[in-house]
């Protein structure tokens, strides 16, 4: 189990959105997260905030069950700078409950989540993310 995990969450909710259903994008995939609300040039910005890996067990349980933890594996790996791995997620694809990575901000219409992970030891949190079961 890795020791120090903190995981950060931005996204635009957008005129055409409500923040209910940007909530339920982000919870889809975080556990035990806090929202934080505030104005954004257009619409408004979502924050959420969670601790510990335990707070990753949905989107373990998501990239298993979408079958991507090979490719989860690889992307995070190139994704991960000293201790933070940040990544995005298509804003649809997690509400609907599944995992799709973007590379580039404007790969997803409405915006994507944007996902900043700071930990002691990412290569192993990494690990667990992605293990293969047995």
């Amino acid at each position: 189990m890795v020791e120090e995990v903190e995981i950060f969450v931005e996204a635009d909710i957008n005129l055409t959105e409500t923040e209910e259903k940007v909530c339920l994008a982000i919870s889809n995939v975080l556990g035990g997260a806090t929202f934080r609300v505030s104005s954004a040039q257009r619409g408004s910005r979502l924050v959420a905030y969670a601790k510990g890996q335990n707070s990753l067990i949905k989107l373990r349980n998501l990239l298993r069950n979408d079958c991507i933890r090979d490719a989860a594996r690889k992307f995070f790996f190139k994704k991960t700078r000293a201790e933070t791995l940040t990544f995005y997620l298509n804003k649809q694809v997690a509400y609907a409950g599944h995992i799709s990575f973007s590379e580039e901000i404007d790969e997803s219409p409405l915006g994507p989540l944007h996902f900043i992970i700071k930990t002691s030891n990412p290569q192993q949190l990494i690990e667990w993310l992605t293990e293969k079961s047995s």
